[in-house]
């Protein structure tokens, strides 16, 4: 397959579907409403971070499977842990369900650990890109948790 349509395939994926839960949850989500702790980012942050870290993502996968570095287990937790990250919004934003996204979150923590450490065995940028998107996952379960602290 063509290299680029590689890269455009491995980040339209994950842009896509967080797009498609992105509307999907829209009218569910709460998050000015809810009590947040004073290092809560406002709303309008969420969507540009979540458009560079799925093109992060994708650029990244990109990198493995257009030098055919990606096997079934880099396929496995790549796609299970953007399944896990897909759920979080319904479960925090649809069925309201605070408590439970934090665990849910804290399981995404462990999928991309493990997704970091096989892509960077493969390729070292390939895992590195990936660092941002555990950053980010990091500080959003312990806003996860504050929120559902300050709102239970």
């Amino acid at each position: 397959m063509n290299t680029i349509l590689t890269y455009v395939k491995s980040i339209l994926l994950p842009v896509v579907l967080g797009s498609i839960v992105g509307f999907i949850t829209f009218g569910s989500m709460d998050y000015d409403y809810l009590i947040q702790p004073s290092f809560a980012p406002p709303a309008l942050l969420f969507p540009i971070v979540w458009s560079i870290l799925y093109t992060l993502m994708g650029v990244s996968y990109g990198i493995l499977k257009s030098n055919s570095l990606a096997d079934n287990k880099v396929n496995n937790i790549y796609y299970l842990q953007l399944f896990v990250n897909l759920l979080w919004s319904i479960i925090f934003f649809i069925l309201k369900w605070r408590l439970f996204a934090f665990f849910w979150i804290l399981l995404l923590i462990v999928l991309v650990i493990l997704m970091i450490v096989e892509f960077y065995k493969r390729n070292k940028i390939s895992g590195l890109l990936q660092i941002p998107y555990l950053i980010w996952i990091t500080f959003a379960s312990i806003l996860n948790f504050s929120i559902y602290l300050l709102n239970k």
